[in-house]
């Protein structure tokens, strides 16, 4: 196959790679019932006048399935950190007891259970769509090169390798998917 070609496909793996990572860390913000520190990932806090992550600025644990701990570094963070949580969209009470913030995960009622399984399709459904894109993206690059004395042959089986490639993500895009989905829909 010609270098050109290859230089394209290699470009094309890497940006589905990226839309599949992606995917994953939008997966990692949907709660599934159980506490996990990187539900907070993306919250920021004022720190000295600055937006800051939430995890640069405390310590963030989970004691047991339903108990999220955080531990400022400073305490005079934990207000902002209260704030913070009960400005962002994630529907929790902070406890703030001088020391630390708790923050209790309610267990998943089936109505909510089924609104996340809907959010994560919507991220899935938009992985793809960036897998579509890429191979669209990579396919008009590849015929581009029919005008540079590459063989109709060559640009064929490029075409054919990204279209490969476009069906491997997407289903490693609906795995993902689904487990997440099984994980949301367990009681």
């Amino acid at each position: 196959m010609v270098e050109e070609i290859k230089l394209y496909l290699d470009e094309a793996h890497q940006l589905m790679e990226q839309s599949l990572t992606h995917v994953h860390q939008a997966f990692a913000k949907i709660r599934a019932g159980k506490a996990s520190p990187s539900m907070l990932d993306g919250l920021m806090v004022e720190y000295y006048g600055n937006p800051t992550p939430i995890n640069q600025v405390a310590s963030i644990t989970t004691p047991d399935a339903r108990t999220i701990m955080i531990k400022p570094w400073e305490k005079n963070l934990l207000g902002e950190i209260e704030r913070g949580i009960m400005n962002s969209d994630l529907g929790l009470n902070p406890q703030n007891d001088g020391e630390l913030i708790r923050l209790n995960i309610p267990p998943l009622t089936e109505e909510r259970r089924v609104q996340l399984v809907k959010q994560a399709k919507n991220e899935a459904e938009s992985g793809k769509i960036s897998v579509r894109n890429v191979r669209k993206e990579t396919n008009d690059n590849i015929k581009d090169l029919l005008k540079e004395s590459v063989s109709e042959d060559d640009v064929k089986r490029g075409e054919d390798r990204v279209q490969e490639l476009t069906d491997q993500y997407t289903a490693k895009i609906d795995d993902v998917f689904q487990t997440k989905e099984k994980e949301i829909m367990t009681v």
